[in-house]
């Protein structure tokens, strides 16, 4: 059962109001709005940018990562609860972290919600119910660049509890997961018939009804581990250019590892450009058929790395270098960002609904900070409005442009219909292949999927686009909001890579 904690009740998954034991955990962290932070006497994250509490300016070129002991796991059966913080701690100190739940898209509109008023002697408003909850937040995130956290930790006088080490693991492994699947040793990934596919797939018993035992992860997870592991050697304050090396070195050795893992001909051409070796050797040139999703389909790790809303900025410029490493095109390497982004939501238990108008909100700084690197900056600028343009489309096509609005489907929408959406949104009509859409894709299955992945996997893995990378991306997220519930063990017990992929992990982990 999923809950959100308050003090001296607790409410399930259908607002029914219990009372918890012990100290309560936190509801989800979001970024609070300038206006309601005037008594919290902290500098605010940039504007659209991660949602959840700024602590202080936001990195500097160094990549420095915010210090602080690595989080302990939970041991079986034991209890961990965050720390009640009085309301005036609350109001100057740091929030740590952010809470493992997460909220479900419901609420109403922003005019309807308004906010509580304050108390710093204890809250003036006691939920009675979790659709009340959500409601208050949903009006909240309205009002300006999502503040519950201010609600959360002012009002509730909570902390926010972090993410657990299973979160990670599942992060990593599930996305090798999903990238198995829908590559199936080649035999799905290109096959263009989402129908095909689902027949096969209940021939061979259905999901969880067999074993991948043989089957080998694809260019994509290969990719991923490439980058977690970059990111793990760096250590926790790194310098950015010291990563930036590090990542094109394994961008360069991994790929004497693609056999039978169907690389993408953008990845192969430009890794060869790359020359670790020398200053600025990270760097390529641009390339207009660079759109591709090879930076999106392995960008999911650095959310994990700089999840924090104070790394908005580290992170808006690690996923853009190492996106353009290979894929040095807007379409191509702002999918990295948007893969890298909604992680970091992920982790901060952004109401999902929100991530899309969260990443419209960060695209200018993305923008800036490609103008303001001096690199290509005027074939970069040409292209710029592509991925902007598809995203903002989609988000009107679903409901969902305000980041409030649960998203809306139509009433039929089984796989032939997927299968056409998918190819609607493409550039040329293979559905997930480029960077703009594969990322668009994994959020339309995480978005429609519930709490089920078996409906994520329907939606996200087996179709007739590039399954594999929406696949791969999807089912990242998933671990980071659900963990390891609903997958059956079967489909990773003989995961290739399983090993290496828990092990890089909780190296992650270890270093946030």
């Amino acid at each position: 059962m999923r809950c959100l904690h308050f003090p001296g009740a607790r409410f399930d998954s259908e607002g029914s109001p219990r009372r918890s034991r012990g100290r309560p955990k936190a509801a989800p962290k979001m970024k609070a709005s300038p206006s309601l932070l005037r008594l919290r006497r902290a500098e605010p994250a940039a504007a659209g940018g991660l949602p959840g509490r700024a602590r202080g300016a936001a990195e500097e070129d160094s990549g420095a990562a915010r210090e602080g002991p690595p989080r302990r796991a939970r041991g079986a059966g034991e209890e961990e609860p965050c720390p009640v913080t009085p309301p005036r701690e609350a109001a100057g100190g740091r929030a740590e972290g952010s809470g493992p739940e997460r909220v479900k898209q419901a609420g109403p509109t922003a005019a309807e919600a308004q906010p509580l008023p304050m108390a710093w002697g204890g809250p003036l408003w006691a939920p009675r119910s979790l659709l009340e909850v959500v409601a208050v937040l949903a009006g909240l995130a309205a009002i300006g660049g999502l503040a519950v956290v201010f609600y959360i930790e002012v009002v509730m006088g909570q902390k926010i509890c972090p993410k657990e080490i299973e979160n990670y693991v599942a992060s990593l492994v599930l996305s090798a997961v999903g990238d198995t699947l829908g590559y199936y040793n080649g035999r799905w990934e290109f096959q263009k018939s989402g129908p095909v596919i689902h027949k096969e797939l209940a021939e061979m018993g259905g999901l969880g009804n067999f074993s991948i035992q043989g089957w080998r992860v694809s260019d994509d997870t290969v990719m991923h581990l490439a980058t977690a592991e970059a990111l793990v050697a760096a250590g926790k304050n790194p310098s950015l250019p010291h990563l930036y090396t590090l990542l094109a070195k394994n961008y360069k050795e991994c790929m004497d590892d693609m056999e039978g893992r169907a690389p993408g001909a953008m990845s192969l051409e430009s890794t060869m450009k790359l020359d670790p070796g020398r200053p600025d050797g990270w760097r390529i040139p641009f390339s207009p058929r660079a759109g591709g999703c090879g930076g999106a389909m392995r960008a999911m790790c650095i959310g994990l790395r700089f999840y924090d809303p104070a790394q908005l900025e580290t992170l808006v410029k690690v996923s853009i270098e190492s996106g353009r490493m290979t894929h040095h095109h807007p379409t191509g390497y702002l999918g990295a960002l948007a893969s890298a982004l909604f992680t970091a939501y992920a982790v901060n238990s952004v109401p999902l609904p929100a991530w899309g108008k969260g990443l419209m909100d960060v695209l200018p700084q993305a923008k800036a900070y490609v103008q303001d690197s001096g690199f290509f900056v005027k074939e970069n600028m040409e292209h710029w409005y592509y991925f902007e343009e598809q995203w903002r489309k989609y988000l009107e096509e679903r409901g969902i442009s305000d980041g409030v609005s649960p998203p809306t489907f139509p009433p039929k929408y089984g796989v032939e219909e997927r299968d056409s959406f998918y190819a609607s949104l493409s550039y040329s009509g293979w559905g997930g292949s480029s960077g703009h859409d594969a990322p668009m894709i994994a959020y339309d299955a995480l978005l429609g999927a519930g709490d089920s992945w078996t409906e994520l996997a329907h939606r996200a893995f087996f179709h007739g686009g590039d399954s594999d990378s929406t696949a791969a991306i999807a089912a990242s997220w998933w671990g980071v909001i659900h963990g390891f519930q609903g997958v059956p063990p079967s489909l990773y017990a003989h995961l290739e890579y399983k090993d290496r992929l828990e092990k890089v992990a909780k190296g992650l982990y270890s270093i946030i």
